[in-house]
């Protein structure tokens, strides 16, 4: 702590400006250059706990989501303490919670940055959806890559993985716009936001990723909740991608593929499918194991010993895939909390989940400002129960998460009490 102090001492009023910078950096890091993006979050830590040393103000730490963060952290660091490995990964997470304080309390505390924050993250989506109409177009991407294995738009990247990371971004770069033109209620404006929301989904269908398509039509659909004027726009933009998912048979079979014959066998055979078994796994981890789990990654270190080959749901495979179905992870955050901190793990990263939607939620009922609505969204479909995912805190998605909801909470933070609903 002595050593903050003296850093903030002679760098303290660079701090700031040190934060912003490498905050507002992030999200182009977050695309190209992911270990760049993670030492931008560690010097956004330091700034952070460089300042509270320098003004003695630790009033953060009192904050009701903060404290779950700790409890939960901490405990996971306990169910970790038979793995040294486990361990060290397990301290290592709390630069996280300390990046989300960062930037509710302090990186994003001045409003020109949190304006410039809406435009680099609008530039990263027009980036991302501009790549995936060339490929669509053209086959290629600018760096001349092609679709992904399954037909996917992959856009400036070269793994099918535009999908995740637009999802969560779209709803708060379109949102505010279109609030704003059906503010106006003229013609042309009206018809402005119609194709702003039409075009967002329609691109997230032909991107041709399935969850990210879903989730972000049920993030529009809870916007439209908050937004009543945007409420038929929104169900012209899910009717329309409906009807586009009907037509890629003979516009694009790729989408077609995947997004309809590919997802209905899928769900015929849900319990003998790759997702299915995985469930079922991780379930079985956390039955043997309900108390402590098996600590940070748990789901990693268990899959493959047989006293966790359960057989699958529909007894098609007895032994539950064996070790052939093993990933890094068990593609949900509730699943993975289970596995890494038995039941007392998952219900505090619940109780924390809970606790950052109700944050970035205060007042959104009675004054739902749109930029608050989208990302309140964003924030919602991340932390969603029934979803395929990656690892929580695995980058790119744990950084745009957790980029999202820091600015989330900063906007509620500094909302304008007196203003207007923005209905």
């Amino acid at each position: 702590m002595t050593r903050l102090a003296d850093f903030a001492a002679r760098h303290g009023d660079a701090l700031p400006r040190i934060a912003a910078g490498s905050v507002l950096a992030i999200p182009i890091f977050l695309m190209h250059g992911h270990g760049i993006a993670e030492a931008l979050i560690a010097v956004t830590d330091i700034c952070f706990l460089a300042r509270c040393a320098q003004i003695g103000d630790w009033r953060w730490l009192r904050t009701a989501w903060v404290k779950l963060a700790i409890a939960w952290w901490g405990w996971v660091l306990i169910c970790s303490l038979a793995n040294w490995d486990g361990v060290f990964q397990a301290v290592l997470q709390f630069r996280l919670p300390l990046f989300i304080a960062a930037l509710q309390f302090f990186a994003l505390d001045d409003p020109a940055t949190r304006r410039w924050m809406a435009r680099v993250i609008a530039a990263c989506a027009a980036w991302i959806a501009a790549q995936c109409l060339l490929q669509f177009a053209t086959g290629h991407n600018l760096f001349g890559n092609g679709r992904g294995a399954a037909g996917e738009l992959t856009g400036p990247f070269r793994k099918a993985r535009a999908g995740p990371p637009l999802s969560r971004i779209i709803l708060p770069v379109l949102i505010p716009p279109a609030a704003a033109l059906l503010a106006s209620r003229r013609a042309i404006r009206t018809v402005g936001a119609y194709t702003l929301l039409l075009a967002g989904l329609c691109m997230m269908v032909l991107i041709n990723q399935r969850m990210p398509a879903i989730l972000t039509a049920f993030g529009m659909v809870i916007c439209a909740l908050l937004l009543p004027r945007l409420r038929p726009v929104v169900l012209a933009a899910i009717v329309a991608g409906g009807a586009l998912i009907a037509a890629s048979a003979v516009i694009s079979p790729y989408t077609y593929q995947r997004l309809v014959v590919s997802f209905s066998h899928q769900m015929e055979d849900f319990a003998s499918s790759h997702y299915g078994l995985t469930y079922t796994r991780a379930g079985e981890i956390g039955r043997q194991n309900p108390w402590l789990g098996l600590g940070f990654d748990g789901y990693r270190h268990g899959c493959d010993e047989p006293r966790y080959f359960r057989p699958s749901l529909d007894g098609k495979e007895p032994q539950g895939g064996g070790a052939g179905i093993c990933t890094q992870h068990p593609h949900n955050f509730y699943m993975e909390a289970l596995d890494s901190g038995g039941v007392p793990g998952l219900l505090l990263f619940a109780a924390l989940a809970a606790s950052w939607l109700a944050s970035v939620g205060v007042g959104l009922w009675r004054n739902p400002e749109p930029l608050r609505v989208g990302l309140f969204a964003s924030v919602l479909i991340q932390v969603w129960p029934i979803a395929s995912t990656g690892a929580f805190s695995s980058m790119p998605m744990g950084g745009w998460f957790f980029l999202l909801l820091g600015w989330a909470l900063a906007e509620t933070r500094h909302r304008d009490r007196g203003s207007a609903p923005a209905r």
